[in-house]
């Protein structure tokens, strides 16, 4: 589903643990009727003092929120925030494992077009590919661009690894329309160039080996691409009940060019550059979310194509979406989970229910997956208020939506 700016887990920092040497001097300095600490001690503990929170490394810090949350985390009121350390790593390492098993359902969506194609293209059945539409194909391959680059600066590996097999799968497709002349060749190289740059690019801001300036012009690139398609694919969706025109994505496209040159120059505030840094991953994430519109208002148009969905994909999209909702929950990112949770429920089982609606489903299959996917929702928001030690579910939520 990519820095933009989301709710981030917010926990405080284990304070750095004395040594056998200093301990008896921090326990006398804590005392008003204990003696003054020896010049030793005293150079032990000045570095303790001149070592602001600041000037932690970032990935230190990510690490720690991470891995390892204090063991007695207080607030002002010496309330603890964690009520059970334990339970709270146990949910952290089994949401990211969650996250990665995501890849499975993803990768078998996908395969059986790559495998179709295959096929048409080795018995010469090139106009076969014209039926799969390379601009929409596109948009997807944007989006995964988007997400990858959002993940891999919070160092989110498993959810980083779902949208570059994402990129790749889908830029296989493309090869493949390529190959079938239904994609023209300029944009085709184009894309090429894009995809090789994207991942090159998020593979070395990944391991910390990229120039911060280059950085923040991939960043600048994605931004102002993700604007401009995004109008275009909501405009063009409606077409012809509305005028083709290529105006909502040229009118985007300049504004967003217009806001990125004003936050780079320093001509916006601190909160107009946070917003406009957050762009990229609410666009992507935005055009993922207009996919199951732009189905679900196909089926309403033209409600014999329901019998051309597969119920086993709509299934599949509604698994792999659904296995990244307890790691968005977790780590309080707003963004992650409005993608993953609208994916889940209006790409996923939203088509289901047209499907049963029209009869071309069971009842029993569809209450089946309507079962699962509630129960699993109810579990995640359970295992979450356990972890953190909230009162209720409704605690998460509120903290997901709004912050602690």
């Amino acid at each position: 589903m990519s820095s933009p700016s989301a709710h981030s887990l917010r926990l405080p920092l284990r304070p750095a643990p004395l040594s056998r040497a200093r301990a008896p001097a921090a326990a006398a300095a804590g005392s008003s009727l204990a003696p003054s600490p020896s010049p030793r001690a005293a150079l032990l503990l000045k570095p303790l003092a001149a070592a602001p929170y600041r000037h932690q490394p970032a990935l230190l810090l990510h690490q720690r929120r991470r891995h390892g949350p204090p063991a007695v985390a207080a607030t002002a009121t010496s309330k603890p925030v964690l009520k059970d350390p334990k339970k709270y790593q146990e949910w952290d390492s089994v949401t990211a494992k969650f996250a990665g098993a995501a890849n499975v359902p993803f990768l078998l969506l996908q395969l059986p077009q790559i495998a179709l194609n295959a096929r048409n293209l080795l018995a010469g059945n090139k106009t076969a590919l014209f039926a799969v539409p390379w601009l929409g194909m596109l948009t997807g391959l944007l989006g995964n661009l988007s997400l990858l680059s959002y993940f891999a600066k919070k160092k989110e590996t498993e959810a980083a690894i779902v949208q570059t097999l994402g990129v790749i799968s889908t830029y296989a497709v493309l090869v493949q329309l390529a190959m079938a002349e239904s994609m023209p060749v300029p944009q085709f190289v184009a894309t090429s160039v894009v995809v090789a740059a994207g991942l090159i690019l998020n593979l070395l801001n990944y391991l910390g080996w990229l120039p911060g300036t280059l950085w923040l012009l991939w960043e600048d690139f994605i931004t102002v691409g993700g604007l401009a398609v995004l109008p275009q694919v909501m405009w063009s969706t409606f077409v012809p009940f509305i005028p083709n025109s290529v105006l909502p994505g040229i009118i985007s496209g300049s504004v967003a060019l217009a806001a990125v040159a004003m936050a780079r120059m320093g001509k916006l505030s601190d909160a107009g550059i946070k917003f406009v840094g957050s762009l990229s991953g609410w666009t992507a994430t935005l055009l993922f979310m207009w996919m199951p519109v732009a189905q679900m208002w196909t089926n309403y148009l033209n409600p014999s194509n329901i019998k051309g969905l597969s119920a086993f994909s709509m299934l599949l999209a509604m698994l792999g979406n659904g296995l990244m909702i307890p790691r968005a929950v977790f780590i309080r990112d707003l963004m992650w989970f409005t993608g993953s949770i609208w994916a889940s429920v209006l790409q996923g089982w939203g088509n289901l229910a047209c499907m049963y609606c029209f009869e071309s489903i069971s009842r029993e299959f569809f209450f089946a997956t309507t079962s699962g996917l509630f129960l699993w929702l109810g579990f995640t928001f359970w295992r979450d208020t356990i972890a953190y030690g909230n009162s209720s579910p409704l605690t998460s939520l509120k903290e997901l939506v709004f912050g602690k």
